[in-house]
């Protein structure tokens, strides 16, 4: 886990965007898209469409890293990228599993697989 936290400085969802996005126009989309379907896609969130953020946070998942996992990972699939956070937290994969996919391109990583086993322990999860 993230030991520190770039949302702790945050006092707005922009300061959260930004700080997470790290400048990065592709990653701030990317936010953008969780924060408006988010809640639809994993309804069961606490935090509702805050819960991706949450997620990428805490895995320290930071700038172009989101677009790596969003694009090279999960194929610009928002519900399969929400999976993936949501099964590190499940302890369905590890958080180095999940960075070593980032890193090399999905290397190691069943996707449609493990978002299979999201679903099945998350009944209401959309998967798009």
């Amino acid at each position: 886990m993230n030991k520190s936290s770039v949302l702790n400085t945050a006092r707005t969802m922009r300061d959260a965007v930004a700080a997470l996005s790290q400048g990065h126009p592709e990653a701030f989309d990317i936010l953008m898209q969780s924060f408006e379907h988010g809640h639809r896609i994993d309804p069961s969130d606490w935090a509702g469409s805050f819960g991706f953020s949450i997620g990428l946070d805490t895995y320290a998942i930071y700038g172009h890293r989101i677009c790596m996992l969003y694009k090279d990972v999960c194929r610009d699939n928002l519900s399969h990228t929400t999976a993936l956070l949501r099964s590190v937290q499940l302890g369905i994969i590890s958080q180095d599993t999940l960075n070593h996919a980032i890193d090399n391109r999905g290397d190691g990583l069943d996707v449609i697989g493990t978002v299979a086993k999201v679903k099945a322990r998350l009944p209401r999860f959309v998967v798009e």
